[in-house]
């Protein structure tokens, strides 16, 4: 029964015919989890979630980009799935931000698979569970031959120029990048620095990168750079 299920998502991946909002859902099919997303990241391609099987699932893809820690940055980095089968006996050593973050977010277990094609990193699947629970070794093994299938789909459309989900995608994480550009010009800083300052801004608030980048962009918020010591401040 389990590789009826797993043959099921396998054909309905196969046959996505470029819908890529929809590339997540075929791993609930035949997987003992709750929600899941497929992200873009790394040297390759740029951070976005561009597919959701719910707002939690893509809530717990913002929170990674937004504090730069969590399963889905140290599956691509390592190559290989983090597999986390009860968060309620994970140390916080390791993402202690994350799991600070998401522990409200009623996820008793979590996974994260790299999307890679030879040497190229593509992104992360994540997988997350309300209650705790383990994958076995079989059905680890079905989500890197279907994450294979998810990575060489993603790259087509990067290959092709089709366009992934735009930023009117509840995920979209181009909004900050155009939030980044408009501090960058502000500041005369650099790119990175600039992602940083917006990134402080929302760990100070508690707020998601997402809504401090519509700030800036509607100009709620505007930083200015202070004067360097001994110089005075214009306005």
């Amino acid at each position: 029964m389990t590789n009826d299920l797993f043959q099921v998502a396998s054909d309905a991946l196969s046959d996505n015919r470029g819908r890529i909002s929809d590339l997540a859902r075929p791993f609930l099919q035949f997987l003992p989890v709750s929600g899941a997303s497929v992200s873009t990241f790394g040297s390759f391609l740029g951070a976005e979630t561009i597919s959701a099987t719910d707002a939690r699932a893509g809530r717990v893809d913002e929170l990674q980009f937004d504090l730069g820690e969590g399963p889905c940055w140290d599956a691509l980095v390592n190559r290989r799935p983090v597999l986390e089968p009860d968060l309620a006996t994970k140390s916080n050593a390791s993402w202690p931000a994350f799991l600070a973050a998401i522990h409200e977010e009623e996820i008793g277990a979590i996974f994260a698979f790299p999307l890679l094609f030879g040497p190229l990193e593509i992104g992360a699947l994540d997988l997350y569970s309300v209650a705790p629970v383990s994958l076995s070794p079989e059905q680890q093994r079905q989500t890197l031959v279907l994450s294979a299938i998810v990575s060489r789909i993603i790259l087509r459309h990067a290959i092709s120029g089709d366009e992934l989900p735009d930023e009117t995608t509840t995920f979209s994480r181009r909004l900050i990048h155009q939030a980044t550009g408009m501090v960058l010009a502000q500041l005369g800083t650099t790119a990175e620095d600039a992602h940083l300052i917006i990134q402080a801004r929302a760990f100070a608030e508690n707020r998601p990168m997402r809504e401090v980048a519509q700030d800036v962009i509607e100009r709620r918020i505007r930083f200015t750079a202070l004067a360097e010591p001994g110089e005075a401040s214009h306005e």
